[in-house]
């Protein structure tokens, strides 16, 4: 017999006007004319250098994978900027990524409180985020992925705030913005116009996009921001593939930059680019033996940036810019 499965008929969905916002994007957003946050880090010269080598020498991939807080932290408009001037060639992100974008380029506002509305049984229960899915349903029915389908529906429909959405710019631009989700993590899987099918199809979609930049990381740069699971976890599935490409056709992806930025205490006194032994807790984060250790042990450069990300992040792509002034010169 079937296991009883729970009704979201009986749910009640409301409207984001009556949710408590967290993060206002005229709070957080940051300026990429105006200085950048207080931030040093000797590898972020490295990293600048390398991506600009990377496209102007090789035009090679430079991947950007982010978790949700890059962009409620406010670095969108960076972002941007780095797609505008093709240093970044694809940004990927986590479901609760491209859900935050979509909220702050409709209203202007995203993240609710967890603690108060878990408590009212009322988490991520909100009508116009749920929009998401019937725009997730269509993109499937396309053929396309979760990052163009959402991107393209907040350009379209002339989103308030879409010239700050990453998403958004993204399709308007041409760059790939690609979403990678896990069944059940994110809020508007809560919704009953969820289809589980529509969102395997758009996300799996957008791995393969993902997967073919990958095959361009030769002399390139993988840069992780924040995303502890997803980030390691696609981007080592991607590269398997690549790389099983790449040797049938004589060629190596090898050579390239990785780095990790995140909070965890890790420095270059720990060794990271050697996986820790597993009787180390920090085996388990992913990050330090697949980004910093296992993928680069052929060839490549890994690098470790413990900050946050309103720092480093800006730092980084402001170093980026001059770098790439100076080649031009």
């Amino acid at each position: 017999m079937p296991f009883p499965q729970f009704d979201r008929s009986r749910l009640q969905i409301l409207p984001l006007e009556e949710r408590v916002h967290d993060v206002d994007l005229q709070e957080v957003l940051l300026d990429p004319a105006a200085p950048a946050p207080e931030f040093s880090h000797p590898a972020l010269p490295v990293l600048a250098d390398a991506m600009v080598e990377a496209r102007r020498t090789y035009d090679a991939t430079v991947l950007m994978m982010y978790g949700a807080h890059v962009i409620r932290t406010g670095n969108a408009r960076y972002m941007i900027e780095l797609m505008k001037r093709g240093l970044v060639t694809h940004f990927a992100t986590n479901g609760a990524g491209s859900i935050h974008d979509f909220e702050l380029a409709m209203i202007g506002h995203t993240c609710e409180s967890v603690a108060k509305y878990i408590s009212e049984g009322q988490f991520g229960l909100w009508r116009e985020t749920g929009l998401i899915n019937d725009i997730i349903v269509q993109g499937a029915k396309e053929g396309i992925g979760w990052g163009e389908a959402l991107g393209r529906y907040i350009w379209e429909n002339q989103f308030p705030y879409r010239e700050s959405s990453v998403l958004a710019m993204g399709y308007h631009l041409g760059v790939p913005v690609t979403v990678h989700v896990g069944v059940g993590n994110d809020i508007i899987h809560e919704h009953p116009n969820c289809d589980g099918a529509a969102m395997g199809a758009c996300s799996y979609t957008d791995f393969l996009i993902y997967a073919q930049s990958v095959t361009g990381l030769e002399h390139g740069v993988f840069l992780d921001l924040g995303s502890a699971v997803a980030g390691p976890e696609v981007y080592l599935k991607a590269l398997a593939m690549a790389r099983n490409v790449a040797r049938q056709e004589g060629r190596e992806i090898c050579h390239f930059h990785t780095a990790v930025f995140d909070l965890q205490p890790i420095d270059e006194s720990d060794g990271y680019h050697v996986t820790p032994p597993k009787t180390d807790p920090r085996y388990y984060f992913r990050p330090w033996k697949t980004i910093l250790a296992r993928t680069v042990a052929d060839g490549g450069t890994s690098h470790y940036i413990r900050g946050e990300h309103r720092c480093t992040l800006p730092n980084l792509a402001k170093l980026a810019f001059a770098a790439d002034e100076r080649s031009r010169a």
